[in-house]
């Protein structure tokens, strides 16, 4: 690999993660706020939380489709290593997000709407984990030989997987929370609250585990993260995400609306900044690195100038969305 196919697959590798964020942010909270539906009975109040949801979810998961096309475009190898050996999770993804945008339909027509409210978190619940499995089984380590996945069917699925899966699920539902708290009152709001302080303790515990586990798993990550200079650097981030989480209970504790979600988005960001910085070189632990995995210089440079067009494009259009959309949604406006 020349330099200038290796510089432009770091490129690629900054804007893979820039859209994963984007879309774990985005599409995050609509599948945190289905999963909260699920501890509710009342189902005006799942409407409600259902309606917070209304004019923006199925614009936010194209950062999905955007975020597969890209790594199949510039990482093919990385594509393939991963759809062949996560295949189970992928699916259990698919069909949820399916399921799910199926049920958020139906919901809103249905003289009946408990079932479908249901399936809605349940969709919602199945495709969180499934994300969560798919991205511990990544971390965690795959094993590849001659260009191609040398493992079995569940080898993804293991105890570092699973608790990587719970952390996510722990994650969009604090999410989740957060922006019922930012887009409802009343009752509702006091419960997203609780809601709130539950996950993200739930959340802490479990990214703490994922935290000191990753090392253990990967040498290169260890030395990374507790030899110099990268204790300096790298230690940063954690750092960061830890003033975030006492910012995120504090506003929490004084009732502020606006301000928890963005916590919590500051707290994904330097979570998956340091991830990025961890795992960095690799794309797919310990055998598939960016130099391995990149596509042709002229593939690259043919697929930045396609980004380059569309990215601004849709950050635009939801901004616009969330700018037309800003406010409380109440009851009466879900029944009117």
């Amino acid at each position: 690999m020349d330099e200038v196919q290796l510089f432009l697959g770091n490129i690629w590798y900054v804007i893979l993660g820039l859209i994963l964020v984007l879309y774990v942010v985005l599409d995050g909270f609509t599948l945190g706020v289905g999963v909260l539906s699920l501890f509710t009975r009342d189902e005006q109040r799942r409407s409600v939380m259902m309606s917070s949801l209304g004019s923006v979810w199925d614009a936010n998961a194209t950062w999905l489709v955007v975020l597969a096309g890209a790594l199949f475009g510039a990482f093919p190898l990385a594509f393939g290593v991963v759809m062949h050996a996560l295949y189970i999770p992928v699916m259990l993804m698919v069909f949820g997000l399916i399921f799910r945008g199926v049920a958020f339909e139906f919901h809103e027509h249905a003289e009946n709407k408990r079932g479908w409210g249901f399936g809605f978190g349940i969709g919602s619940l199945v495709a969180a984990a499934a994300q969560g499995l798919a991205l511990g089984g990544v971390i965690g380590g795959l094993p590849v030989a001659g260009r191609a996945y040398a493992g079995s069917t569940w080898t993804w699925l293991d105890p570092f997987s699973l608790m990587v899966g719970i952390g996510v699920v722990f994650g969009y539902a604090l999410i989740g929370a957060t922006w019922l708290i930012y887009k409802t009152e009343g009752d509702l709001q006091q419960r997203s609250f609780r809601r709130a302080r539950q996950f993200a303790w739930l959340m802490l515990a479990a990214g703490l585990g994922v935290t000191l586990w990753t090392p253990l798993r990967h040498e290169y990550v260890f030395d990374k993260w507790f030899t110099y200079p990268g204790i300096w650097y790298i230690g940063v981030l954690p750092l960061g995400a830890a003033v975030a989480f006492f910012m995120l209970l504090r506003a929490l504790r004084r009732r502020h609306e606006g301000s928890p979600f963005l916590w919590t988005l500051t707290i994904f960001l330097f979570s998956f900044a340091g991830l990025g910085v961890s795992l960095y070189p690799d794309l797919v632990p310990p055998e598939v690195t960016i130099a391995a995995a990149a596509a042709s210089s002229k593939t690259l440079v043919f697929m930045l100038t396609g980004i380059g067009m569309l990215l601004p494009v849709m950050l635009i259009y939801n901004a616009y969305q969330y700018l037309v959309f800003r406010g409380k949604v109440r009851s009466a406006d879900h029944e009117g």
